[in-house]
């Protein structure tokens, strides 16, 4: 049987902080913020998710969610709030509320915030012990501000001229739901 996690509530949110089962609301766990790439719920406390990684990522217009890259294994997405342009295999697409992407391993791609209000993406992927990333230097990308310098499989090198993302105040805060 697996026991519950323990969990802690720090200035900026509550999460697990041991290993276990546990339910914490998105408004109310630990939130990020980084000034080029967005904000983010990190559900995963001290103990990172074995096998699939999960979180909800806030963009603001014109901030990519990260650079443009691709892993060997595959990764989904759910627009769950807003607009945002994704660029996918060297092409840029529109996407809006509830609109679903699948990224099937080596698919090159990012996204990045559109519209005139945040837009809010749930995010999953595959974690394996072997993962590899690559991020490529990409003339579309770049025009949005969001492709590596130079190209690497190392993310230290890819991102090394960006600093830390810092604890937030979830953008949700206040907003959680009581009975439907």
């Amino acid at each position: 049987m697996v026991a519950e996690a323990p969990q802690e509530q720090t200035g900026h949110g509550r999460n697990a902080s041991g290993p276990g089962w546990f339910i914490v609301n998105a408004a109310e766990c630990g939130w990020y913020s980084h000034p080029k790439f967005g904000d983010f719920a990190k559900f995963e406390g001290a103990t990172r998710f074995e096998q699939i990684g999960v979180n909800i990522h806030v963009l603001h217009p014109g901030q990519p969610s990260c650079y443009y890259h691709r892993e060997s294994a595959q990764e989904n997405f759910l627009v769950l709030q807003g607009c945002c342009t994704l660029i996918i295999a060297g092409q840029e697409r529109a996407l809006k509320t509830w609109d679903f992407v699948h990224c099937p391993p080596d698919t090159e791609h990012v996204f990045v915030g559109a519209g005139e209000a945040p837009c809010a993406l749930l995010m999953i992927g595959a974690r394996a012990p072997d993962l590899k990333i690559h991020y490529p230097v990409h003339a579309t990308a770049a025009a949005h501000g969001a492709s590596a310098a130079s190209a690497t499989d190392d993310p230290r090198e890819a991102y090394a001229d960006l600093g830390r993302s810092e604890p937030m105040a979830s953008p949700w805060a206040g907003l959680v739901g009581g009975d439907s």
